[in-house]
């Protein structure tokens, strides 16, 4: 295995020291897709037991970088582009088409309850807490759709949420500016619709949806090329 850690990790901390330093390995292509993780070898490399690589190696599964496998232990999760591609299609076409017809019966209710989403997603993303990621924004996407009265739709774009959560946790760990431009098109989508621009936050989430995509396609194709 290339290592790109110079240095024993410290003994504070150290499952998310040895999470970040794995994270950093497999985003970078360091580590390909299907490489199996051995945990004797981790904490060898790190100076540590094998229970803080044991730990590390359960949030990067968290995160969609990983996968445990039983009997054969960690490796490197496989990023499908044409699984990607049909899954965030599928949801470009049926959430702009929902957020229509939710939006505007959105209540008080359902806008107080969003922008509590938006704190606690503000601070898992500034906290660097990708395991909880996905869950938020699956929360924020269907409250902002669930008042479409189209509960088969609905139903479908929420398996299609929960089928790409582990891609946008990924998506989202590729750079602080994946980050910030989801915190800013979900705070921008709130305030489209609370201010009842119906046309423009259908507009704004087909974008959104669409550019994660196509982050993600590259970054698996950068990596490949490794």
């Amino acid at each position: 295995m290339n290592s790109t850690v110079s240095s024993r990790l410290q003994p504070t901390t150290i499952a998310e020291q040895a999470a970040d330093a794995l994270r950093r390995k497999i985003l970078s292509g360091n580590l390909p897709e299907g490489y199996q993780l051995k945990q004797d070898a981790l904490a060898a490399e790190f100076g540590v037991s094998r229970i803080p690589v044991r730990e590390a190696l359960v949030q990067l599964e968290g995160e969609g970088l990983v996968r445990l496998i039983p009997h054969k232990g960690a490796v490197v999760s496989e990023l499908s582009i044409d699984e990607i591609s049909e899954l965030f299609m599928l949801r470009g076409i049926l959430e702009p088409m929902l957020l229509k017809k939710s939006a505007p019966r959105l209540t008080e209710g359902d806008f107080a309850e969003l922008d509590a989403i938006l704190a606690e997603y503000k601070e898992e993303l500034h906290a660097q807490h990708p395991a909880r990621w996905g869950e938020l924004n699956t929360r924020l996407h269907d409250l902002l759709m669930s008042r479409a009265e189209q509960p088969r739709t609905l139903s479908i774009v929420t398996s299609l949420l929960q089928q790409t959560d582990r891609y946008t946790r990924v998506q989202l760990s590729l750079s602080a500016e994946s980050c910030r431009r989801a915190e800013e098109e979900h705070s921008e989508l709130v305030r489209l619709c609370k201010t009842c621009d119906v046309r423009a936050a259908a507009a704004l989430l087909k974008r959104h949806i669409d550019h994660a995509c196509e982050e993600l396609e590259s970054f698996i194709l950068s990596r490949r090329r490794l």
